[in-house]
Order: structure tokens, then sequence, then C-alpha cells
């Protein structure tokens, strides 16, 4: 199972941006899954200056087929000059779940 599920994760400037960007991957069948957190607050250096913003947090599942296509495709879809986009393998979980991102991304 080692890198064949992947969580991927991502910061967006609010809500409604999060809510059009998951719906546009899972409609896309990029991602099975994603969750958008709200209430992130980000400090962070950028341009030199320190800079705290709120942000909603994206929790998305895919498998490792989908991974270049939904990396791809979330870098179009962020208004972020340099989006927060990390991929992290998932080495294990329900088995059933996993089936279920494998059936929500296939072609």
């Amino acid at each position: 199972m080692t890198g064949k599920y992947v969580l991927v994760i991502s910061t967006l400037p609010g809500m409604e941006e999060g809510k059009r960007i998951a719906r546009t991957l899972v409609e896309e069948k990029l991602a099975a899954c994603v969750n958008l957190v709200p209430g992130l607050v980000s400090i962070y250096r950028w341009e030199g200056k320190v800079t705290e913003d709120s942000e909603v947090l994206a929790l998305i599942k895919t498998n490792s087929d989908r991974l270049d296509e939904l990396m791809n495709r979330l870098k179009e879809l962020h208004p972020y000059k340099v989006p927060e986009i990390l991929a992290l393998d998932i080495k294990n979980g329900f088995k059933l779940y996993l089936d279920w991102i494998d059936e929500s991304v296939s072609k």
C-alpha cells in the first residue's frame, strides 16, 4: 500500500474559494474527497516580510496515479502565486476507504 494513496495539503484564502477548488477537483475525479478546515492562521515570510493571514486548510485524498494531474490542476486553480501543495504518502488505512479512493478517482 505504501505510496499508492496520497494526502495532499494546501492552504486557501477562504471558504468560498476552497469550495470552488474542492468541487472542481472532485468533479474532475482528481480527488476522492476534500476536507476544508476553517479557522487556520498562517504566519509566514513572503517577499521579505513576516505576514499573517486567515486561511482554510484543504486535506485532499487521492491516489498516486492521479497525483501529478491533481497537483497541476490545483496549481492552475489556486489564486496564490506560490501555493502550498504538499503530498504525503498514506502508509496504511481502512481498506474499504482506500478502495473507495481508487473508485472515486478512476478514469
